[in-house]
């Protein structure tokens, strides 16, 4: 069994996302909860909590890519 070297790339890439999205996501709600007289408020916050959820969905979608680069999966 070898390791798929493309895959493994596109899985670490998709981790820096994910990384990414882990940091931005927090920094955006906390923005909107400090600034929750602004008209835009709520929209702020929505847009960091769909950040949020696309943290995890990437976090998940990242580690299967990896783990299938090492057992082979295509």
């Amino acid at each position: 069994m070898r390791t798929d070297r493309e895959l493994l790339i596109r899985g670490v890439k998709y981790l820096g996302i994910t990384a990414l999205l882990m940091f931005i996501a927090p920094v955006i709600i906390y923005q909107a909860f400090k600034n929750e007289g602004h008209p835009l408020y709520i929209y702020v916050l929505i847009l960091g909590f769909i950040f949020a959820l696309a943290a995890v969905g990437m976090g998940f979608y990242s580690i299967r890519t990896v783990v299938n680069a090492f057992f082979n999966k295509k």
